[in-house]
C-alpha cells in the first residue's frame, strides 16, 4: 500500500512509502475502461491521467504512468486488452511531473523496460522530483528512477517497426515532450500527435526564474512551434485537455475519427498563447 498525502493506493510494490504530493484529484485514480484508439495505439490510463500503449511484434512502448501506485491499474488495463505487461520494452513520458511519472520506477522494475527521458528532465527523474523548478523543494514526489537514454529534440525512438519523433516542447517542465508517429488499421494510416500542452503552472514567474532562467524563452518557443505541427489525430497528457470523456464513453466501439479535432487543438494553442502573453506582460 502506498500513502500519498493521506490517501492509500494499491500498488504492486511490497514496501510502504511516504511521498510529498502538492495536490491530488480523485479523477487521477478513477478507473477508465481501456480501449483501442487507432491501429496499434491503445488507451491504458485513468479517467484523467492519460497513459498510452503502442504495441509492436518486438514489444511495447508505454507513454506516461500516472501518479505513484498507478502501476497496478495500468497492468490490469494492458492485460484486459490482451497484451502482456512484461512485454513493455520502452517507457516514455510527456513531462517529468509526479502525475505522469509517479509509477515509472515500479513499472520499470516489473518489466525491465528502458526508460527514455528528454535530457533536461533527467535530473528531476533521478531525484524523484525534488529538484523540479516549480514544484520541488519538499522531498521526493515519486520514487527516483535511473534513466537509460537521454532524448533530444527530433530524436527517433524505434521499436518493432514503429518510429516516434520526439518533439521537445519545454516550459511546463524543462524537458517536456510531445510525440509524433504513424499507426495503421485496415482502412488507412493516421499521423498521431500525443501533445504536451504548455499550460502555465500558477507559481511560474516570467520572464525568468532563478531555478529556470529560460522559462519565458522556452514557453515562447513551444507556443510558436506547436501550432505548426501537422497531424490527423491528437491526444494529450490529461483527458480534459482533449475532451476524452466526451469523445470516448465506456462501451463505445473503435472510432479513431473521434480524435480528429484540429479546431480544438488550435483553440488550445490560442488560449495558451494569450495566457503566456499576459504573464510576460506582468498581468
Amino acid at each position: 500500500m502506498l500513502v500519498i498525502s493521506g490517501i492509500a493506493l494499491s500498488t504492486s510494490r511490497a514496501t510502504a512509502q511516504k511521498l510529498f504530493v502538492p495536490n491530488f484529484d480523485t479523477t487521477w485514480v478513477k478507473d477508465q475502461e481501456p480501449f483501442r484508439i487507432a491501429g496499434n495505439l491503445y488507451y491504458v490510463g485513468s479517467y484523467e491521467l492519460c497513459s498510452y500503449l503502442i504495441t509492436t511484434p518486438k514489444g511495447h512502448i508505454l507513454i506516461n504512468t500516472g501518479i505513484p501506485g498507478s502501476d497496478s491499474m495500468i497492468r490490469r488495463h494492458v492485460e484486459a486488452l490482451g497484451f502482456k505487461f512484461t512485454d513493455i520494452r520502452i517507457l516514455l513520458t510527456n513531462q517529468a511531473h509526479y502525475d505522469h511519472v509517479g509509477a515509472m520506477a515500479a513499472i520499470k522494475k516489473a518489466t525491465h523496460a528502458r526508460l527514455m527521458i528528454e535530457e533536461k528532465d533527467i535530473p528531476v527523474m533521478t531525484d524523484g522530483g525534488s529538484s523540479d523548478f516549480d514544484l520541488g523543494g519538499h522531498g521526493p514526489m515519486f520514487q527516483p528512477v535511473k534513466v537509460d537514454r537521454a532524448l533530444h529534440d527530433r530524436d527517433i525512438v524505434k521499436l518493432g517497426g514503429m518510429e516516434l519523433l520526439v518533439l521537445h516542447h519545454p516550459g511546463h517542465t524543462k524537458g517536456a515532450c510531445s510525440y509524433l508517429f504513424t499507426v495503421k488499421d485496415s482502412a488507412r494510416s493516421y499521423r498521431v500527435l500525443i501533445a504536451n500542452l504548455p499550460s502555465i503552472i500558477s507559481e511560474t514567474k516570467f520572464p525568468v526564474m532563478p531555478s529556470y532562467p529560460e522559462v519565458g524563452k522556452d514557453y515562447g518557443y513551444t507556443l510558436d512551434t506547436m501550432p505548426k505541427i501537422q497531424f490527423d489525430l491528437w491526444l494529450a497528457a490529461h483527458g480534459q485537455q482533449f475532451d476524452l470523456q466526451t469523445k470516448h464513453k465506456p462501451g463505445d466501439g473503435y472510432h479513431p475519427e473521434a480524435f480528429m479535432d484540429r479546431a480544438e487543438y488550435d483553440e488550445w494553442m490560442r488560449t495558451l498563447k494569450a495566457n503566456y502573453d499576459k504573464k510576460m506582460a506582468g498581468q
